[in-house]
């Protein structure tokens, strides 16, 4: 395969699992983008309790990314050997998604007992994009000094924080919204939800009022 993009994720316990399945099933279909998945200990538990996926054996990645014929390599986490472990395997970022409290403090204090954590020290040592979307609340002094610590290292700190100005109908809109802004922090083309054009759409019921 030719590739443009190669791009990291990262699945950790935090709740969100959604979110990483609707990134994982567009980087799937995306043309010369590969995509190299590492998924923590709790991450598969999130897996199994918000998707209803197998907790033990081989993880299902045509479930995950909603098709067969993917470009998703599954690389183990406790391999802190791995390809991405070095910064001459050239990758063009990582994202970790969701990324819980505990992980955030493992990459503010430049631990790398595990591939997720050492591939983050990779990214961050070599200058290259690192997104970061924590997804609880609230947020304590420690998170937020965390948070603090990883955006001066060069981190890019974007909590899956839904808006909802495109009037969302369903889970879905909501999901896309939030990966589409993903996607776009990758650089990445997508049609996922409508861009802001300077005015929210008008509700069903809302009229035009009348002309003072």
């Amino acid at each position: 395969m030719s590739t443009d993009k190669r791009i990291i994720v990262a699945i950790t316990g935090a709740s969100g699992a959604l979110y990483a399945k609707r990134l994982l099933e567009v980087l799937a279909v995306t043309p010369n983008v590969e995509t190299l998945l590492i998924v923590s200990t709790l991450g598969r538990r999130l897996l199994h309790e918000e998707l209803g996926m197998e907790s033990g054996g081989a993880l299902d990645l045509a479930a995950l990314a909603g098709t067969e014929n993917h470009h998703i390599t599954l690389l183990p986490y406790k391999d802190v050997g791995a390809c991405i472990a070095s910064g001459s395997f050239k990758t063009d970022a990582m994202i970790v998604v969701p990324c819980s409290n505990n992980k955030l403090a493992e990459f503010a204090h430049g631990l790398g007992e595990n591939l997720i954590s050492r591939a983050v020290q990779v990214i961050l040592k070599e200058r290259r994009r690192l997104i970061i979307v924590h997804r609880e609340m609230p947020l304590g002094l420690i998170e937020l000094r965390n948070m603090t610590a990883l955006a001066e290292a060069g981190a890019i700190i974007c909590p899956a924080n839904p808006g909802f100005y495109t009037l969302p109908q369903s889970v879905d809109d909501v999901v896309n919204l939030v990966v589409g802004r993903l996607l776009d922090l990758l650089d990445i083309p997508h049609s996922l939800h409508p861009r802001w054009t300077g005015s929210a759409p008008k509700l069903p019921m809302e009229k035009e009022s009348p002309t003072e």
